[in-house]
């Protein structure tokens, strides 16, 4: 009888997962619409904790999204990977709650609940069915409040991030990116590995995630969006419930301001795979300098805009010297970047890495043309309502707003703030932001003349 529970248990709990699924489906479309005809409406909790909220009742689902400023800046000394940690261990058993209990509870009501680190903020994840908002929010509260962190649970997930790493480690984007990174900001927390080291993450203890946990978790730190079925009284609610008994002030180590070493860098790192990859960089505005967006635009028609794009029109297109190129402009809370990357055979490597030196510094000194530029404009304008086409992208975008303390009217005057730039602008911030002589470069593979013995 216990098991033929069971089994009713187990199908119910499917039926509900899938019933979640078609939901979020269902909502994809129904939140189909136009930027600027989202109402985004400010929530001030009784207990005085703020969110933004996109109401949508065309469906009984709730996304909340959140983040909590630090991120794995905020890792110690010597234990680096501890917000990575954290960020895998906040599901794995609550309050009284054990982690296989939890897990089953989770399913059960058909929640999804996950977080992840970055640089400079830590992120929760989570939606929930109205009818079982209630129940799933307790568990939300329970995972940021009192987190269990049992020896066995953080072995488990130990071993599964020393594994992580040794994969890493074989890869050759994510070494090059993690080199890029120690070899740009030297002495600064951006330096270090966000996923930690084997040594760091074997040292890393049940009292180092608490820690981190009290330190970062805080009120005065907290951003917070939900778009779905809720009303602003029941976010109000929903917010002092979950976010309530967060201290007040979290207890941040400050992190200076940085920009990438001046003067350039070449590094190699020797690895045996079928191809070598690169990752080049330069400073870049950050995000509320006024020639952020021209920079964006640049970006674009350099090597984000994919086969419409400089990069991989000449060094792809016309001489097949990559398998892939592009380009990004990334601005942090204490630092900017425009970055890319490119993968080829190790004997086209170097070839490449010239070649795109050239078309920066060709931009640098000519700027885009009248056409690029253009082009450029007209792609990010049009493709902008994309990023608002189901309810998480539009909690994604508006969470991203308010990190970067922007308010909800910059939605509708961005594609405006598009639209006014000029070639001039664009010639102008293209000589600020493109001096090759200061791109750092992080090679990975095998150099030309290895693989050469290799064939003979």
């Amino acid at each position: 009888m216990d098991m033929f529970r069971r089994s009713i248990a187990r199908v119910a709990r499917i039926d509900m997962a899938m019933s979640l699924t078609v939901l979020v489906l269902a909502l994809v479309v129904s939140f189909a619409r136009p930027a600027h005809a989202m109402k985004i409406e400010e929530v001030k909790s009784p207990g005085g904790i703020k969110a933004w909220l996109v109401e949508a009742h065309e469906n009984p689902l709730l996304a909340l999204k959140f983040s909590f400023e630090g991120g794995n800046s905020q890792d110690p000394e010597g234990k680096d990977g501890v917000a990575n940690f954290l960020s895998a261990m906040l599901d794995e058993g609550a309050g009284d709650i054990q982690s296989s209990d939890f897990q089953e509870q989770m399913e059960t009501l058909a929640m999804r609940m996950r977080f992840e680190d970055s640089r400079d903020a830590f992120y929760g994840n989570f939606e929930t069915l109205t009818e079982n908002r209630d129940e799933s929010v307790k568990l939300l509260k329970l995972a940021l409040t009192k987190p269990r962190f049992d020896q066995d649970a953080v072995e488990r997930i130990r071993g599964q991030l020393l594994a992580n790493l040794v994969y890493s480690d074989r890869d050759p984007e994510k070494v090059a990116a993690r080199e890029w990174f120690a070899t740009a900001f030297q002495g600064h927390s951006y330096a270090r590995p966000s996923q930690g080291t084997e040594a760091s993450v074997s040292t890393i203890t049940r009292d180092d995630l608490e820690a981190f946990r009290k330190r970062n978790f805080a009120r005065s730190n907290l951003k917070v969006v939900a778009v779905g079925d809720i009303t602003p009284e029941q976010l109000g609610k929903l917010l002092d419930e979950v976010f309530g008994d967060l201290p007040e002030k979290a207890d941040l180590a400050p992190v200076p301001q940085t920009k990438p070493i001046a003067g350039g860098k070449e590094k190699w790192i020797t690895m045996e795979v079928p191809q070598s990859v690169a990752m080049f960089g330069l400073p870049a505005m950050q995000r509320k300098d006024p020639d952020f967006m021209t920079a964006f635009v640049l970006n674009q028609l350099i090597g984000g805009g994919g086969f419409a794009s400089r990069l991989m029109e000449e060094v792809r297109e016309k001489r097949g010297l990559a398998y892939s190129v592009y380009s990004y402009i990334q601005p942090f809370k204490h630092t900017s970047i425009f970055s890319g990357g490119v993968a080829t055979r190790a004997d086209a490597i170097t070839q490449s890495i010239d070649l795109i030196r050239k078309e920066l510094k060709q931009v640098a000194d000519e700027g885009p043309t009248p056409e690029e530029w253009e082009n450029a404009k007209k792609y990010l304008i049009g493709s902008y309502a994309l990023r608002f086409d189901t309810n998480s992208k539009i909690a994604s975008q508006l969470l991203g707003l308010l990190e970067d303390d922007f308010g909800p009217d910059y939605i509708d005057k961005r594609n405006k703030m598009i639209e006014a730039l000029t070639i001039e602008d664009a010639k102008r911030v293209a000589k600020r932001l493109l001096d090759t002589n200061d791109l750092i470069v992080t090679i990975v593979g095998q150099p030309a003349t290895a693989t050469a013995d290799k064939k003979g």
